[in-house]
């Protein structure tokens, strides 16, 4: 598989696993630093069990999280427009030869539907998710151009989804830049695992079957002038230490040729499926303590690079991930075609979901740790991606600008669509961070919030 040097990867975790206390210890305060980490320092990181020494990177997680993004943390639901697929994924309900699920495809009514019900929640941030239901490009970004379209149009009084990413198939320059176009705000792609016999094992035919295609889709989406990327890994399909390096190792070649890494990771965990034999993957099960430690490490690892959480974990275990380094989380999350507005019984998902709370429970759970929730897309709408956003990041200025975005946002939040009780410590929330404030950001926020209690949505910096 390209970029990827199994060998390699393979001969760092032998290695490391001889690495000191000292050592260890070395490392954790050059990620204080802000710099990131090298492979061999990574492994050394993954291969610690000492209980001590783990505390220790869960300290060093949640510093850099905070020194980076400070406590906001963005809230975004997933939205399926099709189950449809003609991939064999074995982990996966939507692969083309499952019978024990439903197949279906939202019309544009149906599209509406959906996002009204999200917007009526509060939601302002999507994901369009689809299946590779043919292997046809023009018809596939057709139908994702589509599904953006309809979903930006849709208004719910003064609100409106104001980003959609898009989870999709990997395209060729020309369908990616009709995404841009349609726009687009992240194009995720994940490569599911790095380890090639692994790979072709679990994507036995479909066009995801070639894996140096699905690897190449980051650098056509790059080419196509999309500079915001997600990629990630499914976890529990192979070995979690070689996963998480061979995504480092893909991460440095984007680096070195274009500039810059993804703006997000994702770290998904695989779970069970209707339709699905979920045996082969029990020799690579992550425990909890062990994801726990594997994202608090791609915090020290890649401090400039979102990590978002999925639904796919507990509600407890999600409450704890909060504060290790994941800076984006879904929320209420459905993962079925017509999931929200259907009645339970209608859902067909692609996985099963453990974390079922509302939005308002979820920001409530934020709120619990003086976290602050956000919605913003400012920066999507400001042209602070790709490079432009790391320049900002880097230096710590993008913090500042997140920090009122996220108090603009929750404000409106709370004032539109929260329960009495999330209302009230969400407003003692925003006065802390309020009086934290200079006098001049102070005086700013004031004006928004002026704004906010006549009516004005969706003003940001």
């Amino acid at each position: 598989m390209k970029y990827i040097d199994e060998r390699k990867i393979k001969d760092l975790l032998v290695h490391a696993a001889k690495t000191s206390r000292a050592d260890v210890e070395a490392i954790l305060e050059r990620s204080r630093r802000l710099k990131g980490l090298s492979l061999e320092e990574t492994a050394a990181l993954l291969t610690v069990s000492d209980a001590d020494l783990i505390a220790k990177i869960f300290a060093a997680a949640a510093w850099v999280k905070n020194e980076i993004y400070g406590s906001r943390v963005v809230l975004f639901a997933p939205l399926y427009t099709s189950n449809h697929c003609v991939n064999q994924c074995r982990y996966c309900a939507f692969q083309s030869g499952n019978r024990d699920i439903q197949r279906k495809a939202l019309s544009r009514d149906e599209i509406t539907r959906e996002v009204a019900w999200l917007l009526k929640r509060g939601h302002k941030r999507l994901l369009i998710v689809a299946g590779e239901f043919d292997t046809r490009e023009d018809l596939l970004v057709d139908s994702y151009v589509e599904a953006i379209e309809t979903a930006y149009e849709v208004c719910v009084g003064p609100h409106r989804i104001r980003r959609i990413n898009i989870n999709c198939a990997p395209l060729s320059v020309e369908g990616f830049q009709r995404l841009k176009k349609a726009g687009i705000g992240t194009y995720q792609v994940f490569q599911e695992t790095y380890h090639e016999e692994t790979y072709r094992s679990l994507h036995p035919g479909g066009p995801k079957s070639d894996p140096d295609n699905r690897l190449d889709a980051v650098d056509r989406a790059f080419s196509a002038g999309i500079d915001d990327v997600g990629i990630g890994v499914l976890y529990g399909l192979y070995d979690d230490r070689f996963e998480t390096l061979a995504l480092l190792e893909h991460i440095r070649h984007l680096e070195e040729t274009f500039g810059i890494g993804p703006h997000t990771v994702s770290v998904p965990r695989i779970e069970p499926a209707a339709g699905v034999d979920d045996g082969f993957h029990q020799a690579h099960r992550v425990g909890d303590e062990e994801f726990k430690k594997t994202v608090a490490v791609l915090r020290l690892s890649i401090p400039y690079t979102g990590i978002i959480l999925s639904t796919r974990e507990t509600p407890e275990l999600r409450n704890e991930l909060f504060t290790l380094g994941v800076s984006q989380v879904s929320a209420e999350s459905r993962t079925s075609p017509g999931g929200y507005s259907a009645p339970p019984e209608a859902e067909q998902s692609q996985f099963f979901v453990n974390d079922g709370r509302t939005l308002d429970e979820i920001i409530s759970s934020l709120l619990d740790k003086k976290l602050l929730p956000s919605f913003c897309a400012a920066c999507y709408r400001k042209e602070r991606t790709g490079k432009v956003f790391m320049d900002l990041a880097k230096p710590g200025t993008i913090k500042g600008k997140c920090q009122m975005n996220a108090l603009i946002t929750l404000r409106e939040y709370l004032d539109d669509f929260a329960s009495p009780e999330t209302r009230r410590r969400g407003y003692r929330l925003i006065e802390e961070a309020r009086n934290s404030l200079d006098e001049e950001s102070r005086r700013r926020l004031g004006l928004f919030f002026e704004g906010i209690e006549k009516g004005t949505r969706d003003e940001y910096v």
